[in-house]
């Protein structure tokens, strides 16, 4: 039995051993199945977006700024160009360690002499630690360093550095090194940084270029700077641009970032560098980097980039250079507590600024410096000039006509307070006028007259003023049509509204002063601005100093026209033809008319003929009385081409025609250097 019962449990087991390695087969041949379909459903499903994960990682696209556009002059004078400057530039590679940049730094440091004057204390104790066993030896003195994490272990042995200045001290080539890796460290992967961008020598190039297998990412490159071929006198409206060193500016960083430029980048920080900053900036190269690790094998250049385009403005660069200086020597003759001079000259049809210039004078040191941005962002009491305005809103309000428009001039008083014209201060002089007359002679009660009449306001001799305050409102209003008191839309940041006097009825005395213009302030711009409104016939059109933007052509000078800017009216006054002929022949008569008490006799010499408006405003400067002197014209009379626009504030009390002297110099620069009067008809 035991035989037959052995010889069964041998035959049993041999045939399940045959059983079980068959079931581990089909275990693994299912498995190996479940993964040559999962493999396939990866490769066909997710196949292309792992592909793409894959080329992300090891294939990176590397970015390189370009060449500024340029600024030109509307005849193509260079104003703002590029000065071009051998570099020795730094490409941060993929995961590149401190202790990698701080070796390279130290090789090249033998071949590059770079300044150190903005090597901060952090810098050169960053430096010191980056080799490690000083690191540990530093670490060491500091008391307790082994209860803090790495990490404040580092910043601990940071202040330690900074904090023993004498134990740490770097040599001259330390301090070279250290400022290079400063710059090293600055950088974002795959950036490219300027080692040096000015001053290289043509030994340094050769040292480094002969090194260059030793240098991971250094490269031998070009770097620009602006320059100004016509002076820096212009240099204000034209802005600047930040330094690779300085970077972004803090203010406009994250906005920067947003838009694809990095920390260390150069952008336009002021004026028309800011303003056509996305035209002027161009597009960055593109280079395909290859990657192995933390080296780079491989670049191939994708898109070698695309210059900046540039602009061409109205401004003509001779013209605006003799604008300043005339100018600035009238400034020079003006003395006492004269606080600058300020002229715009431009096309009233278009809008086009021609030149626009202005000196800003210390009455305590008598310094003068050059500001033609006072022309947007000073305001000034402008005086007189504004009288046209007011003469077209009193007859766009109704209260005169074309045909109705006599009033006797003669001091007003109002609850004592006396107020009257410069001819007529003790009603001696007492004249009938119409409007054109008022504005020849810049009658003072005259505008007050129709300032009580379009408040609504029964004038009598030595009662209160009693008017109702929204008059500042409805002259200020206006205003406002013409471009006074707001801003002109001029194609410059920066630029200001102007300054509004109290109003309300403590101040209802003030609304007389307002009236013919010695209570608001104004900018320049905007006086240039408001009789371009009315030499053109009504339009308030939209100054700027940009004509078109233009590339660039095979000699690197102005290319084909990509965009030009067209005249943009902002408004249109309401005046009727015959209103608007009113007051045309008031400015003309302050020039050319017959009354003894016409204000712009002196300019009646110009040629071809000019209309104008001159101002006188009594002001004060630390607490002295002061006169400002202004000017709004235009030339020629019948078919205005040109508007000329100055103020003069804070000038001697006895002051009188320095307003004239420097408008008859400006009209002359003009027709000789812009324009020739022979072929311009009156």
């Amino acid at each position: 039995m035991t035989n037959r019962e052995t010889g069964r449990h041998k035959n049993n087991g041999g045939s399940s051993i045959p059983f079980r390695m068959n079931f581990l087969f089909i275990i693994v041949g299912l498995l190996f199945a479940a993964l040559v379909g999962q493999l396939a459903y990866l490769q066909i499903i997710y196949g292309a977006r792992f592909q793409a994960e894959v080329n992300r990682t090891d294939n990176t696209v590397e970015t390189n700024n370009v060449q500024r556009g340029m600024i030109f002059d509307s005849t193509g004078r260079v104003l703002v160009g590029n000065r071009s400057h051998q570099a020795i530039t730094y490409t941060k590679g993929v995961n590149v360690l401190s202790t990698d940049m701080y070796k390279t730094a130290n090789k090249l440091g033998k071949y590059l002499n770079v300044s150190t004057v903005s090597l901060t204390k952090r810098n050169a104790a960053d430096y010191y630690l980056t080799d490690v066993n000083r690191l540990k030896t530093v670490e060491s003195s500091v008391p307790n360093i082994k209860s803090f994490s790495v990490n404040d272990r580092y910043d601990k042995a940071l202040d330690f550095v900074i904090n023993h200045p004498s134990r740490y001290r770097l040599t001259a080539q330390q301090q070279n090194a250290a400022a290079i890796f400063a710059k090293m460290s600055g950088a974002y992967q795959l950036s490219t940084t300027y080692i040096k961008d000015q001053g290289v020598t043509n030994s340094e190039l050769a040292e480094v270029g002969e090194h260059l297998g030793e240098l991971p990412g250094v490269k031998i490159g070009t770097s620009w700077s602006r320059n100004y071929p016509y002076g820096s006198s212009i240099k204000s409206i034209l802005g600047t641009v930040s330094s690779e060193k300085v970077g972004l500016p803090s203010d406009r960083v994250n906005q920067l970032l947003s838009q694809g430029y990095s920390r260390n980048d150069s952008v336009g920080q002021s004026y028309l560098e800011e303003q056509y900053e996305p035209v002027l900036r161009g597009t960055k190269s593109q280079t395909e980097v290859d990657v192995s690790g933390t080296q780079i094998t491989k670049e191939v250049q994708k898109y070698a980039g695309q210059k900046g385009d540039n602009l061409q403005l109205t401004i003509n660069a001779g013209f605006q250079k003799r604008l300043q200086a005339l100018v600035k020597s009238a400034e020079q003759g003006a003395g006492g507590n004269s606080t600058g001079t300020y002229a715009v000259v431009m096309n009233p049809n278009n809008g086009a600024v021609i030149g626009m210039a202005g000196v800003d004078r210390n009455p305590s040191s008598g310094k003068i410096t050059d500001n033609a941005l006072g022309t947007i962002n000073n305001a000034i009491t402008m005086g007189s000039v504004v009288k046209g305005a007011m003469v077209s809103g009193a007859l766009m309000s109704g209260v005169i006509s074309p045909s109705n428009s006599t009033l006797t001039d003669s001091p007003i008083n109002v609850g004592g307070m006396k107020k009257s014209s410069w001819f007529n201060h003790n009603g001696g002089s007492n004249i009938a006028v119409d409007a054109s007359g008022a504005l020849e002679v810049s009658s003072n009660s005259y505008m007050m007259q129709l300032a009580m009449k379009e408040a609504g306001y029964n004038y009598v001799p030595g009662a209160a003023l009693t008017m109702n305050p929204n008059i500042f409102n409805k002259l200020r209003g206006y205003f406002n049509q013409f471009g006074l008191g707001v801003k002109t839309g001029i194609d410059l940041p920066g630029e200001t509204t102007g300054l509004q006097g109290p109003s309300g009825f403590s101040n209802i005395g003030k609304a007389l002063d307002l009236s013919f213009g010695n209570y608001d302030a104004y900018t320049t711009i905007q006086v240039a601005q408001y009789m371009s409104t009315i030499a053109n016939g009504g339009y308030r059109i939209r100054p700027h100093l940009v004509s078109s933007i233009r590339g660039t052509s095979s000699s690197g000078g102005l290319g084909a026209v990509k965009d030009s800017v067209t005249p943009d009216v902002m408004n249109k006054v309401g005046l009727t033809k015959a209103q608007l002929n009113v007051v045309k022949q008031g400015l003309y008569q302050v020039v050319h008319g017959s009354n003894q008490y016409k204000t712009g006799g002196e300019l009646s010499s110009i040629k071809p003929e000019i209309s104008a408006k001159t101002g006188t405003a009594q002001t004060f400067y630390k607490g002295g009385e002061t006169v400002t002197l202004s000017l709004a014209s235009y030339a020629p009379s019948k078919h205005p081409q040109v508007v000329v626009a100055l103020a003069m504030p804070n000038l001697g009390v006895n002051a009188e025609s320095n307003n004239m002297a420097l408008a008859k110099q400006i009209y002359a620069a003009y027709w000789k250097m812009v324009e020739s009067s022979s072929t311009t008809a009156e």
